[in-house]
């Protein structure tokens, strides 16, 4: 969000962002981390009850009790929720680009031109990398958006067509530590062939199909340093356009784009340091102790009753692997 501001800027957009931390660690970690953003403190997690993204999942946790699923909500000027992004995993995220594009209810390019293109004056093939600049961080989500430029008159097909003809496809092919998440595609209209008796779905004029997809630690590791400094995404696209009379020959597009590799942001914690990432400039120690007592000034028991819940199964685990 910091890195991508000026984008938020230029398309009208304010930010502010909401956590259960007080305001003395929002306020050393806006200061020293340059968010040029606002940051809101609810250590109650009133506003995030309200919201109804208080995370119950971990109710037998006092430590962690309290803090929100992980996710943003796009609103109008006048408040209203025209998009929301959460996921299964903390550590799965949006790209700032998907909550413009969200916002602006279009897809903004801005300054990502086309990184493979081919065609010729009837039909025009971009792929483009969405978000980051094209980099990959861990759960990180970007997204390849796949343009067809189509002339006047031709159209391309979805799912299902007749045998002989072929829909439109796209394939990121596998490697390990990518996941590819469905591809979205784009509303589709009706064409009716009296010839055949049969209603296809087809697309014509600037079409876009957005594939997102994430890296996970295998390829990007948060907890060791990167083992490569790059990875090409290898892209098949199979098509076939036609006009109203007739159709071009079937085409397959195959592009490849290679993606740097990038470390992600972590706390300035033990836990988490040493492991060859971002690490933040400044120490998460003193928050972390306060929110330790701000936690146990308001449930000492349910405090006394995790720690001892915790060292039964530490000691369970130890027995277990003495009598392997």
């Amino acid at each position: 969000m910091r890195d991508a501001y000026s984008k938020f800027q230029a398309a009208g957009i304010r930010l502010y962002a909401i956590s259960y931390d007080d305001q003395e660690v929002l306020s050393e970690f806006s200061n020293r981390q340059g968010i040029p953003y606002s940051l809101l403190s609810d250590i109650d997690s009133d506003v995030i009850r309200e919201f109804g993204i208080l995370n119950d999942q971990i109710e037998g946790d006092p430590l962690m009790m309290g803090i929100p699923f992980p996710g943003t909500y796009v609103t109008d000027e006048d408040g209203m929720v025209v998009a929301k992004f959460f996921h299964d995993s903390y550590k799965k995220r949006d790209s700032p680009e998907f909550l413009i594009d969200a916002a602006l209810g279009r897809i903004d390019f801005q300054d990502e031109p086309p990184q493979a293109s081919t065609g010729d004056e009837e039909i025009g093939l971009s792929a483009t990398i969405r978000g980051g600049k094209g980099s990959l961080r861990q759960g990180i989500l970007r997204q390849l958006i796949v343009r067809f430029e189509l002339a006047e008159g031709l159209h391309i097909y979805g799912d299902p067509v007749p045998e002989g003809m072929i829909a439109t496809s796209i394939e990121i092919a596998p490697q390990p530590g990518l996941v590819v998440l469905d591809t979205v595609e784009p509303p589709s209209r009706p064409l009716h062939l009296k010839e055949m008796d049969i209603e296809l779905q087809v697309w014509s004029g600037t079409v876009d199909f957005v594939i997102p997809f994430y890296p996970t630690g295998e390829m990007a590791s948060e907890t060791r340093p990167l083992d490569m400094a790059a990875t090409s995404l290898e892209i098949k696209v199979r098509y076939q356009a036609c006009n109203d009379e007739t159709c071009l020959l079937p085409r397959t597009e195959n592009f490849e784009i290679e993606l740097p590799l990038d470390v992600i942001d972590v706390p300035a914690l033990s836990l988490h340091m040493g492991h060859g990432q971002r690490e933040a400039e400044y120490d998460g120690m003193p928050h972390m102790r306060r929110l330790l007592l701000r936690k146990f000034k308001r449930k000492p028991v349910s405090i006394f009753r995790f720690l001892g819940k915790t060292l039964l199964r530490e000691i369970a685990a130890l027995r277990r692997r003495l009598s392997a």
